[in-house]
């Protein structure tokens, strides 16, 4: 009842100093009117303060189902029980929660499908409410740190699952883009079950075509790994399925056993890109070239004097047949000794990068993008967080500069990256050590893919990726949000039209990419697989399962959450059931207006 007596005592403080001790000594009348004030100030103050009208009652416990697809991994027995366990449960609502938070008054409200586990909606209702909540789940929680922020008195029942083999594939990572004939590596990231997975097999297919398997080992319970798998890939050109499926006995969930990415197949590179010395900065740019840009791609490292590889496979190759290939390049790329085949315009006729790699000493940061055909997607960099670069010795040379650095803090400039557009185009990279801003991750990462990205776009012209928005991810999986990166087009609204394997509906979805953005985030879509046509042409959208499906570890336990219940649970003043408050305040001010005016007062 504190409120009420920080009230009474404002009261008493307004009373003493409008009336003063002297004229509460005048009359009963005057006490009287003083009395009427003291009430009224009293119940006014409590009003502001939100005072509680009457006694607490007791707090009603709520109760939360994780309906997640998790809780029938298996079998249904775990999902039984979970039933059992939220029907003993004294609960005055009950709630499902999964990808979404609803009341659960129906059994469809109820069923285990939802395609994530997400507990920080039901826990932000609860604290709405002032109700704590008991959370039955199977611990693997999407937001586990949700269950810090559960109101005081909450419980956490975590339902045990039996002990089952299970292996699943979780990821799968091979070039966006392959030209036929190539042989790339793939790296597939399986995991297993709370009682391990027997060793099995992988098995690669391309648009239904198998072309690799792999033997893989046993793994413990919950362990993780990832297998290369490599291997030569050919089909038809175009947008294809490439798909990895495990196999290993005693499996318990086939549900979580293939995984499926889209890629794009070419009949022949539309660039190649040539290391003497091989190191981040080529693994990286090669990356980009490949990923980002999803430009069809040779690379051949030098690993020894006189001595080639093909990147990816690492087969020996004669380094006549390499020279031939850069002849024959529609976009060439020479990275290290740039004139290792003669003076390099003389070695091809396309568009040329030359990214030279002997530096000097000193530590050189990048500063500033003047006017270029690269401007637009270098001027929004931060240069401030960029690590710094080592230069060639001698600047390059070239008809504009793409970006410019300085020595240390000093004032002292050069150009890093130049450009010549006639008569062919062709760009130069003075610099090494970009890779350390892929390393350092976030802005600097972005900086990077977008520098290298700009240079092969503006390079490859016609010969790029010239659809409007492409899917961003490798590995799209149901309940996630999927992610459109922007391609040729500087417009800021794309429009893309989707149409689901299978069904003859077509639905047309918006992308708005804000200032700067190339990335936009659009709707979860169910599994399946999804033609994607927009302005420039057509790609390919593969949806997996939901990762629900995938074994995990509980992340959270059973117990109580916080002790016991301290919310105050009384009826509060200012609530409308007690309006009479506010017409008795008005009715004792006016009682004591009539009370002075009779006695004189003002």
């Amino acid at each position: 009842m504190s409120p009420w007596l920080l009230a009474l005592a404002a009261g008493l403080i307004i009373v003493l100093v409008q009336y003063g001790w002297r004229d509460l000594r005048a009359g009963w009348a005057v006490g009287a009117a003083a009395l009427l004030r003291l009430v009224a100030i009293t119940l006014l103050m409590a009003l502001l303060l939100d005072a509680p009208s009457g006694p607490a009652k007791p707090v009603t416990n709520w109760a939360a189902l994780d309906v997640s697809a998790s809780m029938a991994r298996g079998d249904t027995s775990l999902w039984r029980a979970a039933r059992d366990s939220i029907a003993h449960v004294a609960a005055e609502s009950v709630f499902a929660f999964g990808d979404s938070t609803r009341r659960a008054d129906s059994a469809s409200a109820t069923r285990p499908n939802d395609a994530a586990s997400l507990l920080r909606p039901a826990v932000e209702r609860a604290l709405g409410a002032g109700h704590p909540l008991t959370v039955v789940t199977d611990g693997e929680l999407d937001d586990p740190e949700a269950v810090r922020a559960l109101p005081a008195g909450s419980r956490i029942i975590a339902m045990r699952r039996a002990l089952t083999k299970d292996v699943g594939l979780a990821s799968i990572d091979v070039p966006r883009a392959i030209v036929s004939g190539d042989t790339v590596e793939a790296h597939v990231g399986i995991v297993a079950g709370n009682s391990g997975a027997k060793g099995g097999t992988i098995t690669l297919s391309i648009d239904g075509r198998a072309f690799a398997t792999q033997q893989i080992d046993s793994l413990p319970p919950f362990g993780e790994r990832t297998v290369a798998v490599r291997a030569r890939v050919e089909g038809p050109a175009g947008p294809a399925v490439l798909r990895a499926i495990v196999a290993s006995g005693g499996d318990m969930e086939p549900r979580n056993d293939t995984v499926s990415i889209a890629v794009d197949l070419s009949r022949a590179p539309s660039a190649v890109f040539v290391s003497t010395s091989p190191d981040f900065d080529a693994r990286y740019a090669l990356a980009v070239l490949r990923g980002a840009l999803g430009i069809p791609t040779r690379g051949f490292f030098r690993v020894a004097p006189g001595e080639w590889r093909v990147e990816g496979a690492l087969t020996p190759i004669p380094e006549a047949d390499v020279r031939q290939a850069v002849k024959e390049a529609p976009v060439a790329i020479l990275h290290g000794d740039t004139a290792a085949f003669g003076p390099p315009r003389a070695t091809t006729l396309g568009p040329l990068a030359l990214i030279v790699t002997s530096p000097t000493e000193g530590e050189w940061y990048p500063s500033a993008a003047p006017p270029s055909p690269l401007a637009p997607a270098l001027s929004g960099f931060m240069w401030d967080s960029l690590p710094p670069l080592a230069l060639t010795p001698a600047p390059p040379q070239g008809t504009w500069q793409g970006m410019e650095a300085r020595r240390g803090r000093g004032e002292e400039r050069r150009a890093v990256l130049v450009g010549t557009d006639e008569p062919r185009r062709v760009v130069i990279v003075g610099a090494s050590g970009l890779w350390r801003w892929r390393f350092r991750g976030g802005a600097a990462s972005d900086a990077f893919t977008a520098l290298w990205g700009s240079i092969f776009d503006w390079l490859a012209a016609e010969r790029a990726d010239r659809r409007a928005a492409v899917p961003d991810e490798r590995v799209v999986r149901a309940g996630d949000p999927v992610r459109w990166r922007r391609g040729s087009t500087t417009d800021s609204l794309v429009t893309i039209a989707l149409r689901r394997r299978g069904s003859t509906r077509v639905d047309s979805m918006p992308l708005h990419f804000s200032a700067g953005a190339n990335i936009v985030e659009t709707r979860p879509l169910a599994a399946g697989l999804y033609d994607v046509t927009t302005r420039g042409g057509a790609a390919l959208l593969v949806v997996n399962a939901s990762r629900e499906w995938l074994p995990r570890s509980p992340r959270v336990q059973s117990g109580l959450v916080r002790g016991t219940v301290s919310a105050d649970s009384a009826p509060r003043l200012r609530a409308g059931a007690w309006g009479w408050a506010y017409a008795l305040a008005i009715l004792l001010l006016c009682a004591e207006w009539i009370m002075r005016r009779r006695r004189g007062m003002r």
